[in-house]
């Protein structure tokens, strides 16, 4: 494997600025490693031919730099349009409907001089942390081929991991950027909610639940993305100024303090081992000089729980409903989704307005957290990564799961209130498999989460251990 293809995203940029190294080469070493493990993972599809790729770097090279991603190979995750590439969300029924124009973030991404070379797999829809479809098949676990990576970022996380991309974008509604973040060895961001706009299309107001992000093999990589990614579209009415995301370099995160959830006060269950590693990566902060203490649960788990299903399945309905309503697109749909789908039909409006009204108080709670705490930790998921052939673990340490995502609640806390939350490497369990924590945030505070988490990264290095047969 080409040693640039080790390199983090903003020393790829540098080289490729001060001439050192051409956008060419990096397209070559980066078709040769895809063309290298792809096959066996099958984290990136709809790949763009190479000719055209190699004539895109080679047009980078000869003209001016566009911007802190000039000549950087990226792939967009499948839930979003790239011009000119297929955009099947995982689902039959989309298959082969070719993008018309770039999302906003893809835009942003390409004005700022990376150059797409393809999709990453997901989830149908994104529901679910498997990365499976009937359209591109399953991505695997680089660490471990029998294993899921995740989802529903799995393929973008796995491309990481596998060195075929040094960034890459991601989308999280229930831990979609956290979970296979962990799963993968890598960084994941779920920012602060309407810091990166999505697509000003449908309701643009009520539903606060799922936002864009970025993936990483540092945190100062996913300061760099998300830099790009962010800031406020005039169509919307989230979102404020994108705030400075440059991050000091210093290191320097003595006297922050950091609060241990863990599994909630037992509320959670958790497959053995992983509240070990989130110990010990509460460890690694205090010996940088944080003050690192336990916290009891500060909200209702049943009540966290009841507001997130009820809103999540009144967002899905309202976005899937006309496929379930179709006759030609019913009985292609994913069963976990015609689930949320009439789940979601079926609600009142004061069902809803319950449901945000405990969103508001769990909102309203967290800020006190955050009044002594800089952040919080918890494990990016409550089991290890299950074999490919399960479509969900269907219970944890003898505790049944009740539905297709009930044993991902820990990702729920940060996304139900729109918090920052940085998955960020953990280390690896007895079978050398990866897993994460994340570190939630009050609201925007991202960049002190990316400080958080560079300082915590200079110390462990976890992603240096690359997936075997790598």
């Amino acid at each position: 494997m080409d040693e640039v293809l080790n390199l983090s995203a903003r020393a790829q940029a540098a080289r490729i600025a001060s001439g050192e190294m051409s956008a060419e080469a990096l397209m070559r070493a980066t078709l040769e490693r895809v063309g290298q493990v792809n096959g066996a993972l099958n984290a990136i599809v709809s790949m763009r031919g190479e000719a055209d790729l190699l004539d895109e770097a080679r047009r980078a090279d000869a003209g001016p730099a566009r911007g802190v991603l000039h000549g950087l190979p990226v792939a967009v995750k499948d839930l979003s349009n790239a011009a000119g590439l297929a955009t099947s969300k995982g689902s039959p029924t989309l298959a082969g409907q070719i993008a018309a124009q770039d999302d906003i973030h893809v835009a942003r991404m390409r004005a700022a001089g990376a150059i797409v070379i393809g999709k990453t797999n997901t989830p149908e829809f994104g529901l679910g942390s498997h990365t499976f479809n009937p359209v591109h098949g399953t991505t695997c676990n680089p660490y471990d081929r029998a294993r899921t990576c995740g989802g529903s970022s799995g393929g973008a996380a796995v491309a990481l991991a596998a060195r075929m991309l040094s960034i890459a974008d991601g989308s999280d509604m229930m831990g979609s950027l956290r979970n296979p973040a962990g799963w993968n060895n890598v960084y994941g961001m779920r920012p602060s909610w309407g810091l990166v706009p999505s697509e000003p299309a449908g309701d643009t107001f009520l539903h606060q639940l799922a936002t864009l992000g970025p993936m990483a093999r540092t945190p100062d990589d996913l300061a760099l993305l998300l830099a790009v990614m962010a800031g406020p579209d005039p169509r919307q009415p989230h979102g404020g100024a994108a705030p400075d995301l440059k991050l000091d370099g210093s290191g320097a995160i003595a006297g922050r303090r950091i609060g241990w959830l863990g599994d909630w006060g037992g509320a959670f269950a958790m497959e053995a081992g992983i509240a070990d590693l989130g110990r010990a990566a509460c460890a690694v902060f205090a010996e940088l000089g944080c003050v690192v203490e336990d916290v009891a649960p500060p909200f209702s788990r049943d009540a966290l729980w009841e507001s997130w299903t009820t809103l999540r399945s009144w967002s899905v309905a309202c976005n899937l409903a006309p496929l379930l309503e179709s006759p030609g697109t019913r009985d292609r749909l994913k069963p976990d989704a015609i689930w949320e789908i009439e789940r979601g039909r079926a609600m009142s409006a004061l069902e809803v307005h319950r449901a945000s009204v405990i969103r508001s108080q769990w909102f309203t709670r967290a800020a006190e957290v955050f009044d002594r705490y800089d952040a919080l930790v918890m494990p990016t998921a409550q089991v290890w990564p299950f074999p490919l052939e399960w479509e969900w673990p269907k219970d944890i340490a003898g505790q049944a799961m009740d539905s297709y995502h009930r044993w991902m609640e820990v990702v729920v806390p940060a996304s139900l209130a729109g918090l920052p939350a940085l998955a960020v490497p953990a280390g690896f369990g007895a079978e050398t498999l990866p897993m994460g924590v994340q570190l939630i945030g009050r609201r925007g505070a991202d960049r002190a989460l990316l400080e958080l988490g560079q300082a915590y990264h200079d110390a462990t290095r976890w992603p240096e251990r690359h997936p075997p047969e790598s």
